[in-house]
């Protein structure tokens, strides 16, 4: 009964700006229609018409208005004439017997009054001249008012624009820009990932997975004592899938989820960064349980103090204490778990990452073989390929890719594929995806003089031979000189996965990179400068095997490494002037080494290091099965789970 007795909700008409601009065109129309008395306007006449209805006697009274116009009214019996009864009007009523009939406007008042004080004294008339001043009230208020009304009408105008927007941003929405810039995502928003979306990464996924169960169940973990995590660090390279776990959780978690950048916070006004780090968790908390997803947050949660020699960090620094406070400020009966992702882990502040603010790391790590092929099998669902394409077979074509460099394969090999007119992507069109992708664009056009194209196919042939007759090298698979990216020639090997690396190893990787050069000199006994990709690994792994690793013996068990990315803002070296001299030298020593074994190498393989290049030469592409011919089975047995990884050895 009671909701029968109630009445029905009127809803009122919203308040909109462009009324005020309607109600200003129509007091403009009623001032010029209604204040001028255009219903009864006077006819247009001329001076000299007037002049001949004077001389007739028509003329009763004549007005001047304003020293510049003239009414005039005519007497009863002119009224009557034909000639002024014929006069069109654009009046909608015609002229009373007060109203004047006739208007015009004249030159010099002077001389218009000597002329009708003429006509008047020839005629002898008794026509009576009469002088007014006309105002428009309607139209001197209007005039006055008009400046306010605009000035009103356009700050309403500013103010509903600005307020209409959600976020604070610098340029519309001036009043707003310490509120939160952070996307909203709730059950009704349409984000369709979801775990079954992100291959591999099982550890990962597992502990973001737990998470959503907190805000689903929270009473199955708070009924034993524990509390709910306030906050979990996603860590890893670039392209592991730190956003793509991010979007799953939105998409699975039946909460409400905040996600936006670290750099949204920062901005050129002081105090907006603090503001809006505020205005976020008080938006949050109203809508708990929730989940804030901070994306790169490296962004304004560097350490503090850092590299701050102009004070221009204050900004972000006062950002990071409100993130602080608030992270450790609300209770863990509010249910809002903070979500962060970043590739700089080591830069971020030790604050920021104590227990209770993020209480856990979940490092997201480049995929191993398997998870490879499940990440395979996600993105190449929608791709329409043929029997072919073996998933584990891409998988140990790409050791070393993240999901984010698959997912780039798997759209480069249909794009290479619709190039060529098929109707399905094949398993060449992603081996040539894999070669585009780390060695670049080939160039056949490419101008090389035939000099410049033997030494290149020695240099290609160096490498091949060197790596084929060392146990711990990765074989070669796959020799091309034709121009590719920035590089005159590449080579493609198959290396091994290794969790750690032993300085056997690392020798034998470096004796092949110096393949190339030692080639040249044992061909040519001349250099040339396309062995500077190769220079460049071997240098920064000798460099790495005497100050990281403590692999030399003259430095001993020591690293001058430092994970935690102090080193990054010293100036000092963490070691002597004479420490330094022989680092340098203990670098120089086993490049040296391995350029002289290479060298030796290839001198006891001359004819078949020759017999391989001219192939090189003549095919441009040769394969493992070439080297086999030439140079026999490998002697060193094959290794488990093969992969091929690209290496680009420029010429």
């Amino acid at each position: 009964m009671a909701n029968e007795n109630k009445k029905p909700e009127v809803k009122k008409p919203k308040f909109n700006a462009y009324w005020i601009y309607i109600g200003i065109f129509l007091l403009f129309v009623g001032i010029q229609f209604f204040g001028g008395n255009s219903w009864t306007q006077p006819r247009k006449t001329t001076q000299a018409e007037f002049q001949q209805f004077l001389e007739d006697g028509d003329v009763e009274k004549i007005e001047i208005i304003n020293k510049k116009t003239a009414k005039v009214y005519l007497t009863p019996d002119a009224r009557q004439k034909e000639i002024h009864s014929n006069k069109s009007s654009n009046t909608l009523l015609a002229p009373g017997a007060n109203d004047p009939v006739y208007e015009f406007e004249f030159g010099d008042l002077q001389n218009f009054e000597n002329s009708i004080y003429q006509i008047k004294q020839d005629n002898e008339l008794d026509t009576k001249v009469v002088w007014d001043t006309d105002s428009n009230m309607w139209g001197e208020l209007l005039l006055t008012l008009l400046p306010f009304v605009v000035i009103i009408g356009i700050w309403i105008f500013i103010m509903r624009r600005m307020s209409s927007g959600a976020g604070g941003g610098a340029g519309g929405q001036i009043f707003n820009i310490g509120k939160s810039k952070a996307k909203l995502f709730d059950e009704k928003a349409e984000v369709k990932t979801s775990f079954k979306d992100v291959a591999g990464l099982e550890g990962a996924k597992e502990e973001v997975q737990e998470i959503v169960d907190f805000l689903k169940n929270p009473s199955k973990y708070t009924a034993l004592g524990g509390k709910i995590p306030k906050g979990a660090l996603l860590v890893g390279p670039p392209g592991t899938g730190k956003t793509l776990l991010a979007k799953a959780v939105a998409g699975e978690a039946k909460v409400p989820f905040f996600s936006l950048s670290g750099s949204d916070f920062v901005e050129m006004f002081v105090g907006v960064g603090a503001s809006r780090v505020r205005d976020l968790f008080k938006q949050a908390k109203e809508k708990s349980p929730s989940i804030i997803f901070i994306d790169e947050i490296d962004a304004i949660g560097r350490a503090r103090g850092k590299n701050n020699f102009s004070g221009s960090n204050d900004e972000r620094e006062n950002t990071l204490n409100q993130l602080l406070t608030e992270m450790d400020g609300f209770g863990t009966n509010t249910n809002v778990i903070v979500i962060a992702a970043t590739n700089r882990a080591d830069v971020l502040d030790k604050a920021l990452m104590r227990a209770g603010r993020f209480d856990r790391q979940i490092y997201v790590d480049l995929p191993d073989v398997r998870e490879r092929k499940e990440i395979f099998e996600v993105h190449l669902r929608p791709i329409k390929k043929d029997d072919s394409v073996d998933t584990e077979f891409l998988a140990r074509q790409t050791p070393g890719f993240s999901g984010a460099d698959i997912a780039n394969v798997c759209n480069e090999a249909a794009l290479i594929a619709a190039r060529n007119e098929k109707k399905a992507v094949g398993k060449q069109d992603f081996l040539d995806a894999v070669d585009r992708i780390v060695g670049g664009l080939e160039k056949k056009n490419k101008i090389i003089t035939p000099d410049e194209k033997k030494a290149i196919a020695f240099h290609e042939a160096g490498h091949a031979t060197v790596s084929w007759m060392l146990e711990h090298a990765a074989p070669l698979v796959k020799v091309t000189i034709v121009p590719r990216g920035q590089s005159l020639g590449a080579a493609w090997y198959l290396p091994e996965e290794r969790l750690i690396v032993r300085p056997e190893q690392m020798l034998d990787e470096m004796c092949a990179t110096m393949g190339g050069r030692a080639a040249e000199k044992v061909i040519f006994d001349k250099i040339s400068t396309g062995a500077l990709s190769d220079l460049e690994k071997v240098t920064k792994q000798a460099r790495a095997m005497v100050t990281v690793y403590g692999l030399n013996d003259k430095i001993g068990n020591l690293t001058y490494y430092d994970s935690s990315g102090q080193t990054d803002y010293n100036f000092s070296k963490p070691y002597s002037e004479k420490t330094a001299e022989l680092i340098d030298k203990e670098i120089s020593n086993i490049i040296e080494a391995q350029y002289q074994r290479a060298i030796d190498l290839l001198e006891k393989n001359k004819d078949k290091l020759t017999e391989l290049a001219n192939e090189l030469l003549e095919k441009e592409v040769i394969f493992k099965e070439s080297l086999e011919r030439i140079f026999g089975k490998r002697p060193f047995q094959p290794r488990e789970l093969p992969s091929i990884e690209p290496k680009i050895a420029t010429s």
